[in-house]
C-alpha cells in the first residue's frame, strides 16, 4: 500500500511497528463493513476470498503466497464480495488481515490459514514480536491450518504458540506439466548455476558469488544466473552497485548474469537455462522456488536448514551443514557449497532425474488442490 509505505518512511524504524498497529484496524474497516453487509453464498460449495481484492495473472510479476493464489484460481476463483471461506497465507497476509479475519468470523465465514515462516531474532532483530502477533492470533483462531512444512509447524509452535485446532502439513506444490525439464542441455560443456527468487538478503548473493569464485578458482567452466530484484536495502540502485562491485572484485564480470524480476509464465524457461539451483538462504520455511526447480530437473545445492531438506530429500540434491539458529542467521560456507556443486555436477543426470521424479511424486499441483477441496468441504459441514 503506497499510503502506508509513505507514512512509514516518515517515522523512525523503531516506531514503524507501532504505526502499523494503529493503521491496520483503520484501513481494514472498509473491507470489514463490506464483509458484514455482503451476501453469503447459498449451499455448501466453497466460495473463497484470499484477503486480496485482486489476484495477479501468471503473466504479472508476483512472489511468495500470491503464487499459491494464482495456482488456485481455476479451481477456486477469488470471490471478494460473496464468500464462505477466508483463505489466507501468512507470507502474503493482506494489510489488516487480522481484522479481516475477525469480521469474517463475525459473519460466520470459515477461516483457513496457511502458515509459512515466522519472524525470529536472527532474521528480524527489531520488531519480530510485533510481526508475529497478528499471525499468532489468526493461527490460534482459524478453523483449519495448513503448515507448509514440518519446520513451519515447529517454528509456529515456538513463536506463535501451540495450536489446539485441527491442522496438517501440506508442502507447496507446482504444476509439473508446465514446469518441465529442458529438452536438451542448454549449454553443453559448461555448468550454469541459478540463484533464484528475489534477492532481499545480501548474504544470499554474497554466498553465491563466493561459491562461484571458488569454482572458477578450480578451473571449472561455470556461470551464475541471478534473478529477482536486488532489494536488501531500500535504494535498489545502491544495491545493484554493491552487487556489481563485489562481482568485479572477485573477477567474475563475465560469469554473472542478472536477469531481474520474472513472472510465473517466464519461470520454466529460466529454470531450463540452468543445471543446478544454488539456494543459499538459511532457515527457509518451504520455498516454492525449490519445488519449481526440481520439477524442471534441477538438483538443489542448499543450506541444510529450515524446510528445504524436507523438499529435496536425499536424492534431489545436496545440503551443506548449517550452524544457524534463532538468534543468528549464519551464511552457508562457500567452500562447502562449491564442493557440493561439483559432486552434483559429476552425477548431474542422476540427480536431475531424481529431482524431477521427486517433484512429480510429492509436490504435484493436482493432489494439492484436491486436498484443499477436501478441507474446504469439511470446514463448511
Amino acid at each position: 500500500m503506497s499510503l502506508v509505505s509513505s507514512l512509514k518512511r516518515l517515522v523512525p524504524p523503531t516506531l514503524r511497528h507501532r504505526l502499523d498497529s494503529l493503521l491496520r484496524p483503520l484501513l481494514a474497516l472498509p473491507r470489514g463493513v463490506l464483509i458484514l453487509l455482503g451476501e453469503r453464498p447459498q449451499g455448501k460449495a466453497p466460495h473463497i476470498f484470499y484477503g486480496h481484492g485482486r489476484i495477479p495473472k501468471p503473466e504479472h510479476q508476483t512472489y511468495g503466497g500470491m503464487v499459491k493464489f494464482q495456482r488456485m484460481q481455476e479451481e477456486f476463483p477469488n470471490s471478494p464480495h460473496r464468500f464462505n471461506i477466508l483463505y489466507m497465507v501468512s507470507s502474503r497476509m493482506p494489510y489488516g488481515g487480522e481484522q479481516i479475519a475477525w469480521f469474517a468470523r463475525k459473519k460466520g465465514v470459515r477461516v483457513v490459514w496457511n502458515q509459512n515462516g515466522v519472524a525470529y531474532p536472527g532474521w528480524h532483530p527489531v520488531g519480530w514480536r510485533q510481526i508475529n502477533a497478528p499471525m499468532a492470533r489468526i493461527h490460534a483462531d482459524a478453523d483449519y491450518v495448513f503448515y507448509q512444512s514440518e519446520f513451519c509447524r515447529q517454528s509456529a509452535e515456538q513463536f506463535l504458540g501451540t495450536r489446539r485446532g485441527t491442522s496438517e502439513i501440506l508442502h507447496n506444490a507446482v504444476d509439473t506439466t508446465v514446469f518441465t525439464p529442458a529438452a536438451a542441455d542448454p549449454t553443453p560443456g559448461s555448468l550454469v548455476m541459478l540463484l533464484g527468487g528475489t534477492q532481499y538478503q545480501w548474504y544470499r548473493l554474497e554466498s553465491a558469488f563466493q561459491t562461484l569464485a571458488r569454482l572458477r578458482g578450480q578451473g571449472v567452466n561455470v556461470r551464475l544466473l541471478v534473478t529477482g530484484r536486488l532489494c536488501w536495502i531500500s535504494d535498489e540502485a545502491i544495491a545493484v552497485r554493491q552487487a556489481r562491485e563485489l562481482v568485479s572484485q572477485l573477477g567474475l564480470d563475465t560469469d554473472v548474469e542478472f536477469l531481474g524480476p520474472y513472472t510465473q509464465a517466464d519461470a520454466p524457461s529460466i529454470f531450463r537455462r540452468a543445471h543446478v539451483l544454488l539456494h543459499t538462504k538459511v532457515n527457509d520455511p518451504c520455498p516454492g522456488l525449490v519445488v519449481e526447480a526440481m520439477a524442471c530437473g534441477l538438483p538443489v545445492v542448499y543450506s541444510q536448514s529450515g524446510g528445504v531438506p524436507e523438499l529435496v530429500g536425499a536424492e534431489g540434491g545436496i545440503g551443506v551443514p548449517d550452524e544457524s539458529n534463532w538468534e543468528r542467521d549464519i551464511p552457508p560456507d562457500p567452500t562447502a557449497l562449491a564442493q557440493a556443486v561439483l559432486t552434483v555436477a559429476g552425477r548431474r543426470e542422476m540427480y536431475a532425474r531424481a529431482a524431477r521424479q521427486r517433484a512429480v511424486k510429492r509436490f504435484d499441483l493436482k493432489p494439492w488442490l484436491e486436498r484443499h477441496r477436501q478441507v474446504f468441504d469439511a470446514v463448511l459441514q
